[in-house]
């Protein structure tokens, strides 16, 4: 690798001479451990190697080749990043293991697309240079919030949660994280090139890190701190909707439960009820009771159906919610972010044979979409924004939630990828939008991980994972909002927009006159 990277840095003439495997496989290899830089690993420079690999492979490149070359990398990030994913197709969808094997890699194959068109872009429309590299990346990192309803995983800002880098996100956002990221990394084939002016924009990013942290933007309230407790059951995947579960989920979770009476906040994870409240009227009457009685707060995580608009609609609608009774709460949220394969299945009745035992969870039995205006819960008069699960990897949909909250609250059950990095890059997320938003997060999970996340996304407290858990915490309300909060994505994109207008205008002309004598 050593040898072909040296080529790659050398003249235009050996540039030609090398064969297309070379890239490919580099390309290949640089995508496949991507995924080191998060966690578990948090190997963050990995996270400038892998995108400067990639662009000194596309030195001199067609189009054509670009993207190859891109669809290379990113079929190696997808296949390796997101292979947690076989968990849950394998072992909890009851689906063949060479079946599953092949499901992930057609979905890296579709995922890898968006590096493919990213690089052939690049290369057809725009000069050679870091200026160009990082906003086109930046822009393919949001689309892959949206496009085929969004899979927003394995973002290169996500390796420096915690490290220097992450300062720049109360500012912009994770995307800005990711510019800087992957800035370096091109400016860092530049330096290797003997372009040395590269280390000053460099240098002055890194330093610009340093100094907007003594940016502060929130402030403490001046109350006292909620006291707060989060109930981890460690329910096992495949017995949590079993009828003959039911009613020992709910034993559970009410004896973890019974010593935290009292505090100001009781905290159930996703779907922790495993019955609709319609069919458990008498439970969550009961809970309510011993709530009030204790001047505490409950909210849990619960399949709810809206019986009022189902009649208006004329067929059921349920959503994965949460809810909040007891002392001084209430409160009702209906996710709005939906997981194709994981709480609805697309063409259900095609693809029946493909994850038969999901079937006959009810959790995948249609969920509908809740709405975007919905209102932060009431707890002991502070405001707390939700969201479930994998929500919080959508950095605007959290963002907007968390307009006029005192905290952000989300609960999960990861259950479903027990045993890889997939929960644990899960929560580098969550700290991201913690420190976007600057809001102490409160995270309950089924089996982990459980956790008290500060403003500033540091991780404070959390429960040890695959075991039944109570986590306490006093977390103090915040006030004031980031620069991010209230101006979303919308500074980094536009900017990053500017830049590939310029590089669009300032293109050298060669380089057009190449393209068309290769058509």
């Amino acid at each position: 690798m050593r040898a072909y990277f040296n080529k790659l840095l050398n003249s235009s003439e050996q540039q030609k001479t090398l064969p297309l495997i070379y890239p490919l496989l580099i390309a290949l290899t640089s995508g496949a451990i991507f995924s080191l830089a998060l966690a578990p690993f948090y190997w963050w420079w990995i996270a400038i190697l892998s995108p400067a690999l990639l662009y000194a492979t596309l030195h001199k490149r067609s189009a054509k080749q670009a993207f190859g070359i891109g669809w290379a990398y990113g079929f190696g990030l997808w296949f390796v990043g997101a292979f947690w994913l076989y968990t849950s197709i394998h072992v909890y969808g009851d689906t063949n293991a060479y079946l599953s094997v092949l499901m992930i890699a057609i979905m890296a194959l579709v995922m890898g697309l968006f590096t493919a068109i990213q690089t052939w872009l690049y290369r057809r429309f725009f000069p050679e240079t870091p200026l160009t590299f990082a906003p086109i990346w930046v822009f393919f990192e949001w689309a892959k919030t949206w496009v085929f309803t969004g899979f927003p995983w394995l973002f290169a800002g996500y390796a420096f949660t915690e490290r220097l880098l992450d300062n720049y996100a109360p500012l912009f956002g994770i995307y800005a994280v990711s510019f800087v990221v992957i800035l370096l990394a091109a400016a860092l084939v530049e330096v290797l090139r003997k372009r040395v002016f590269w280390l000053i924009p460099s240098a002055l990013l890194v330093l610009g890190a340093w100094a907007v942290s003594f940016i502060q933007f929130v402030e403490p309230k001046a109350e006292k701190p909620l006291s707060v407790s989060l109930i981890q059951g460690n329910i096992p995947q495949d017995l949590k909707w079993l009828t003959e579960y039911q009613v020992k989920t709910l034993e559970i979770y009410a004896n973890l439960s019974r010593s935290e009476w009292g505090r100001d906040l009781i905290v159930w994870p996703e779907s922790s009820i495993p019955l609709f409240q319609s069919d458990i009227k008498m439970f969550l009457s009961a809970m309510d009771d011993q709530a009030q009685s204790t001047h505490t707060a409950w909210v849990t995580g619960i399949p709810y159906w809206d019986l009022e608009e189902s009649k208006v609609q004329g067929y059921p609608m349920y959503y994965n919610a949460m809810m909040a009774s007891g002392s001084d709460a209430f409160g009702l949220y209906k996710k709005q972010r939906l997981v194709p394969f994981g709480e609805y299945i697309p063409l259900s009745g095609f693809l029946s044979w493909v994850l038969p035992a999901l079937q006959n969870d009810p959790s995948m039995s249609g969920f509908s979409q809740g709405a975007s205006d919905q209102k932060p819960f009431n707890i002991k008069g502070h405001h707390l924004a939700a969201a479930i699960c994998y929500e919080v990897a959508y950095p605007n949909l959290t963002r907007r939630n968390a307009v006029d909250s005192d905290f952000l609250v989300t609960v999960s059950n990861d259950a479903w990828f027990k045993g890889t990095a997939g929960p644990l890059q899960h929560l580098q997320m969550v700290q991201m939008r913690a420190k976007e938003n600057g809001r102490w997060f409160i995270r309950a999970t089924n089996t982990g991980v459980t956790a008290f996340i500060n403003e500033q996304g540091h991780i404070v407290k959390q429960a040890p994972t695959d075991q039944k858990a109570v986590l306490r915490g006093d977390l103090p309300a915040f006030e004031g909002r980031t620069l991010y909060n209230r101006l979303s994505d919308w500074p980094i994109l536009i900017f990053s927009a500017l830049l590939l207008l310029i590089g669009f205008r300032f293109r050298p002309r060669k380089v057009d006159v190449s393209f068309k004598s290769r058509r």
